[in-house]
């Protein structure tokens, strides 16, 4: 049993937005950030697309702010969605100024930008078709010149600890419990300030293009600890994931349908114009309900994306990554289409935060995919996601700042004790539970819904949610424990939210309520208590 560790900031995620956070953070305070793998893994690594920014001289905050309230169905923030994309040229200077280097127009000294769906204008600013990966590794190039920031790589956070503030109602965050998957030992850190930067919790799917550890840890912990969740019924499904048995979660770019991209049924018929006047442009949803409608009007296993009417020279210089990936499958996407499907790929509610990252708890915040700021709606417009992290990251750490000089250090806590659990012999109960969980979520709450599935899948996480409550007070922690333990519970906050909503809005499409209603409010769910095991549906309107 290691000792309890303190640092002034901790830092649970080492993604974009938990990078950014600790870049701002002052050499003169510690911080400590947590990766549950290596520092290069994590989902920001994967966005290829690029980041939607106000760039081109065209181009206006007005007509950014227009296109993000459009896709988000009536239910973005426009305060949120204006802040964000005020500050979206400044974001993208401080990645230039980090070392990003962005893809430049090959006409031009200018950077080349992009479009995608939703969007109006050319505004996605790129580094070819890896975007993600330069900017997680100029992020890591960064921090690792930091003396303040110390990292914990291979660890994992278990949950929150709070403890009474004394001139607050409220519950303070003073740290977490993490486990180490390396040692099996579980250590508490402390700290003044702790930060969310965990992801999304796409893993909840049996098909997602998040890797391995996007399982709502930062959204469960969160509810544990007493904070409010909201909008957890609107999953974006992307709609172009590459189907290939040998490919596990390789995602083919929304730029490929940017840049001419056409989605065709397998006798090689375009569809789209069924669906939407934009076509392969329409939003994220749309067209993932459109390929999930004619993969089940014809039987088929997949539909098929093809750029191959392009040049050669022209693919191979803008999809450098897709075209090397695809290969790999013996798929040659100058010469052929590329069979794809729809698979859960990002999470668009999450902890309810304001505008600097704070959630209902003092001294803890969430950025990036495990917060809800209000900026995606009922549907994530591509692109706007890279942007949120940087943005809510530099304003978080602003308010840090400000804040962190009169914050006293947290009162001790006691060390993880597992004097009373024993060693598993039944791991396989873990792996059936976790496949079991992600099959019934793919086939009742996923692109399509309808109150029975919601019924029947609530149903079965309340049985599963027994099962893993009692073999986690019995046996000590492990890695796929904790993350089925989470799992579980952002499943059952997917099905409430989903149940409550009679409407069908943005990514979330109900059989029995197809329409919408006249007014767009949030989902808001409110702990009971702080196991997580009750919840109330609060309606707050936007």
């Amino acid at each position: 049993m290691t000792k309890n560790i303190f640092h002034d900031v901790l830092i649970i995620g080492s993604g974009a937005a938990g990078l950014t956070t600790a870049l701002h953070i002052p050499e003169n305070y510690s911080v400590a950030v947590i990766s549950k793998g290596e520092l290069s893994e994590g989902s920001t690594q994967w966005a290829q697309g690029g980041i939607a920014a106000v760039l081109d001289n065209e181009d206006t905050v007005d007509k950014h702010v227009s296109d993000t309230l459009i896709a988000g169905g009536g239910l973005c923030h426009e305060s949120a969605v204006r802040f964000t994309v005020e500050n979206s040229k400044e974001a993208i200077e401080w990645l230039i100024e980090q070392g990003v280097e962005f893809t430049k127009d090959s006409s031009n000294d200018s950077y080349h930008l992009t479009k995608e769906g939703g969007h109006t204008h050319r505004r996605i600013i790129h580094s070819a078709d890896a975007t993600g990966r330069a900017v997680h590794g100029t992020l890591i190039d960064a921090v690792k010149k930091k003396p303040n920031i110390e990292f914990f790589t291979n660890q994992i956070a278990i949950d929150l600890v709070t403890q009474a503030d004394a001139d607050s109602p409220k519950y303070r965050c003073t740290g977490a419990y993490i486990y180490n998957r390396n040692t099996d030992a579980v250590t508490l850190f402390q700290a003044k300030v702790v930060i969310l930067a965990t992801g999304g919790s796409s893993k909840v799917y049996l098909y997602t293009s998040n890797p391995d550890g996007s399982s709502g840890d930062g959204i469960a912990m969160a509810w544990r600890a007493g904070c409010r969740i909201a909008n957890m019924e609107f999953n974006q499904f992307h709609p172009t994931c590459l189907y290939h048995p040998n490919a596990k979660t390789f995602l083919l770019t929304e730029a490929l349908r940017g840049e001419g991209a056409h989605l065709i049924l397998p006798n090689g018929d375009r569809f789209m114009d069924r669906f939407h006047k934009l076509k392969e442009l329409a939003p994220r949803d749309v067209v993932a309900r459109a390929i999930d409608h004619e993969m089940k009007r014809l039987g088929c296993d997949c539909v098929f994306l093809d750029i191959s009417h392009k040049s050669e020279d022209f693919i191979a210089s803008h999809f450098p990554t897709v075209k090397a990936e695809c290969l790999k499958y013996g798929i040659d996407i100058t010469k052929q289409p590329i069979p794809v499907v729809p698979a859960a790929h990002y999470t668009c509610g999450g902890v309810v935060v304001d505008k600097h990252g704070r959630t209902d708890l003092l001294n803890l915040y969430a950025i990036g995919e495990a917060s809800f700021t209000g900026l995606h709606g009922a549907n994530r417009m591509a692109s706007n996601s890279l942007l949120e992290c940087i943005v809510y990251g530099r304003s978080a750490a602003q308010d840090i700042i400000e804040q962190i000089s009169n914050i006293s250090k947290p009162e001790y806590q006691p060390e993880w004790d597992e004097s009373r659990v024993t060693d598993s012999d039944e791991d396989v109960v873990i792996s059936h539970n976790w496949d079991e969980l992600r099959r019934f979520m793919w086939d009742y709450v996923g692109i399509v819904r309808t109150g029975k599935r919601l019924e029947r899948a609530l149903h079965r996480i309340k049985l599963l949610q027994r099962e893993i409550s009692d073999y986690y007070s019995n046996y000590k922690v492990s890695n796929d424990l904790i993350e089925l333990r989470n799992l579980s519970l952002v499943a059952q906050l997917i099905i409430r939210s989903a149940m409550a909503r009679k409407e069908s809005r943005g990514l979330h499409y109900s059989l029995d309520y197809p329409n919408l209603k006249p007014f767009a409010r949030d989902t808001v769910l409110v702990p009971i208590n702080f196991a997580g095991q009750d919840v109330i549906v609060g309606r707050s309107e936007t």
